[in-house]
């Protein structure tokens, strides 16, 4: 068996990146949407992202950007990935990457299995797949909320793109999570943190362990 993919996102500071390193993180997430207490200007974004080593991955989180937005973070050379948590639709998903030629990930808002199935419509469209909790209508933030759906919605899907699992993931239930759903990648932001925008570095360290004990 492949070894699983680990993403650590909303990450801020240099000590948690270095944590998520150490650990055996293979994805790192900076968020630029300003509405999230895990917000990072672009300054910060590529001060934090230079401290990571390749193979890592630098994936930039963004809710329905600008292209002036993915110019300035595509100028900077420091990511490596955009991921779209916001209304994009597919045609927007494959411009981007037509455009900045990077990969393209797409979250995916899931409540029921018709919202799994909606996501077909990306495929070739976006390079991966996230599928995260749907927050309630109103909610501030598109995610990083701690909120989970039915993981056995996912039993028995193709998905024929890459893809990961990502909402309310933490130390106490990701391994469940995994024997749920296959999931070839999973993605933590609020269950690694001791407050909200805060990580935690024993979280994240128990969190990767986990993991790589599947």
């Amino acid at each position: 068996m492949s070894r699983l993919a680990i993403k650590i996102c909303g990450l801020s500071t240099p000590d948690t990146i270095g944590a998520a390193i150490k650990a055996g993180a293979t994805h790192l997430g900076f968020n630029h949407f300003p509405k999230s207490p895990r917000y990072v200007d672009v300054n910060r974004m590529q001060v934090l992202a230079a401290l990571v080593p390749a193979p890592i991955e630098r994936v930039a989180i963004l809710v329905d950007p600008s292209d002036d937005i993915l110019t300035e973070l595509a100028a900077t050379g420091a990511i490596t990935a955009f991921q779209l948590h916001g209304k994009e639709t597919p045609e927007r998903a494959a411009a981007i990457r037509a455009r900045f030629n990077l990969p393209v990930w797409k979250a995916i808002s899931v409540k029921t299995r018709a919202d799994i199935d909606a996501a077909k419509a990306y495929n070739g469209a976006a390079d991966f797949l996230l599928f995260d909790a749907k927050t309630p209508d109103g909610a501030a933030l598109p995610g990083g909320m701690g909120l989970r759906f039915d993981w056995t919605l996912l039993r028995g899907v193709a998905v024929s793109s890459p893809w990961g699992l990502s909402g309310g993931l933490d130390v106490g239930n990701v391994v469940e999570a995994i024997r749920v759903t296959g999931a070839p990648l999973v993605d933590v932001s609020s269950g690694v943190e001791s407050a909200p925008g805060i990580k935690s570095v024993d979280k994240i360290m128990a969190f990767c362990k986990a993991v790589s004990a599947c």
